[in-house]
C-alpha cells in the first residue's frame, strides 16, 4: 500500500576517542542530557561527511572517521543512528548553540553521566567487536547485551 511504510529519520554520531582513551561528549542545550556529538544526516551527504560536520558544529573538533561501530534504533521516535569511531585531528573544544558543555570523559564517567541508550554507543565503540545492532526506547536498551 503506498504511504503505509513507516518513515524513519537517520542520524549519525561520533565516538571520538583520544589517544589517552578519553571520549568526546556533549551536554545538549535543549534537554541538558550528556550524549555523543551527532545529529540528523542531511539528504545529500554521506554518513562520514555528516559525522565530520556534526562534530565540528557541536564541539569545534575536527575528526577522522575510522569505522562504523553500531546501528541504534530508537523504537519510540523512529530514529536510526549510525555511530562511527573517530579520531580527533584538530580544532579546539567549544560550545555551540546546540551544546552547553564539551568534555573528554573516561569510560566510567560516560556510564555515570549518560543514559544507558547513549553510553552503550561509546562503550560499544571501544570494544572492537562491532558493528553492534541495538534497539532502545530513548533511555534504556531493549535488547540483551
Amino acid at each position: 500500500m503506498p504511504g503505509s511504510t513507516p518513515r524513519h529519520s537517520v542520524s549519525v554520531a561520533a565516538a571520538v576517542v583520544r589517544d589517552d582513551g578519553r571520549l568526546l561528549a556533549i551536554r545538549r542545550a535543549d534537554n541538558g542530557m550528556w550524549e555523543l556529538p551527532g545529529g540528523v544526516l542531511e539528504l545529500k551527504e554521506t554518513p562520514e561527511d555528516g559525522v565530520r560536520r556534526e562534530v565540528l558544529e557541536e564541539t569545534g573538533i575536527h575528526v577522522e572517521v575510522d569505522q562504523l561501530t553500531g546501528v541504534y534504533k530508537n523504537i519510540v521516535a523512529g530514529v536510526v543512528a549510525l555511530v562511527f569511531r573517530c579520531k580527533p585531528s584538530g580544532g579546539v573544544e567549544r560550545v555551540s548553540v546546540e551544546t552547553t558543555a564539551v568534555q573528554w570523559l573516561t569510560p566510567r564517567e560516560v556510564s555515570e553521566r549518560m543514559a544507558e541508550a547513549y553510553a552503550i554507543r561509546l562503550l560499544d565503540a571501544l570494544d572492537g567487536n562491532g558493528p553492534h545492532v541495538r534497539s532502545h526506547d530513548g533511555c534504556r536498551l531493549l535488547t540483551e547485551r
